[in-house]
């Protein structure tokens, strides 16, 4: 099987090439990137192709899709607040750019995609868990973007029997994760400032609630995926259902590096929604035998990988 991944060189993208390469039944990984938030170094050592480009390069994706079996989109203008500031940007990477992958997909004669979605979808729904059943009601450009991207997925397999697969990823953290930069998610965002002596900096009271999922646990279910040419009528929730307030995270990173950590309040964040939990039933409906790592586990890999940068080898290890 030949399996293309837009957006391969991103944090999931990488991590999901890693373990793709890694795979029986998977005999070739190609990657399209513009490494925008990507890094070519986050594929070193892989036996992949790596084509530096844009998804809204149609002559450069029908070539990498027509040589494939499989598609993992997830190329995509990441965050919130970034959507808030640029809106256009966001629509035109996210919805135009998955319209562009699906296209491809229909000319070269009916390629499997995946397309990864988000819980933001869900916005000012406040019922909990999140079920693929409830009413969408995004509260950023960002969520709207993509709420394009599992609904132009889902069209096209109703229009052009497509076979496609929407996951909606909620608060991924793990290896390759960057921090230091203004869209920067929470958990590395975190482990950073802890690893710096710096007070950890929380938006709100820190009492809002997230569904963190492990990437390793995200890319399994994606090569899970992948290899079994899954598809479903409609999005599926790609978490497991746990759930934590923002203070309880840092709290077990502060485990982690074995000392106590002070936070900094400030005020909200525009678009942020209150509390996120996934109903994880049809997640496990199709994919039985994928076990998540556990949260506490996942952590400490991620700050044992963050421990590897250059920029914190010079501070000492936690007792």
């Amino acid at each position: 099987m030949r399996v293309l991944v837009t957006g391969g060189a991103g944090f999931i993208g990488a991590n999901l090439v890693r373990m793709l390469t890694d795979t029986d039944g998977v005999d070739r990984v190609a990657v399209i990137d513009d490494l925008s938030s990507g890094y070519a170094a986050n594929l070193d050592g892989l036996d992949v192709d790596l084509e530096v480009a844009s998804i809204l390069d149609a002559d450069v994706l029908d070539a990498l899709v027509a040589e494939a079996d499989a598609v993992v989109h997830l190329a995509a203008r990441p965050s919130v607040p970034r959507s808030i500031a640029d809106p256009m940007a966001s629509h035109h990477a996210n919805a135009t750019g998955t319209l562009h992958v699906l296209e491809a997909a229909r000319r070269a004669g009916g390629r499997h995609v995946v397309v990864a979605s988000s819980s933001s979808v869900y916005g000012a729904n406040p019922t909990l868990p999140k079920s693929e059943d409830l009413t969408t009601a995004p509260l950023s450009p960002y969520a709207v973007s993509k709420l394009a991207t599992e609904q132009y997925a889902l069209a096209y397999a109703n229009c052009f029997e497509l076979p496609v697969l929407a996951f909606r990823f909620f608060n991924v953290f793990g290896p390759l994760q960057t921090a230091g930069h203004a869209y920067a998610a929470a958990i590395p965002t975190w482990i950073d400032a802890a690893l710096r002596g710096a007070p950890i900096p929380i938006n709100g009271d820190g009492l809002q609630t997230r569904d963190f999922t492990y990437v390793g646990s995200v890319a399994a279910v994606l090569t899970a995926a992948v290899l079994g040419r899954v598809t479903a009528d409609g999005p599926t929730n790609l978490a497991f259902g746990s759930r934590r307030t923002l203070l309880e995270t840092v709290a077990a990173i502060g485990e982690a590096l074995g000392r106590d950590l002070a936070c900094a309040h400030g005020p909200d964040r525009p678009g942020d929604v209150r509390h996120s939990q996934a109903d994880q039933h049809r997640l496990r409906a199709l994919f039985p035998d994928v076990e998540p790592v556990p949260f506490d586990t996942g952590l400490r890999e991620t700050v044992a990988w963050f421990r590897t940068l250059a920029e914190y080898a010079s501070l000492p290890a936690a007792p």
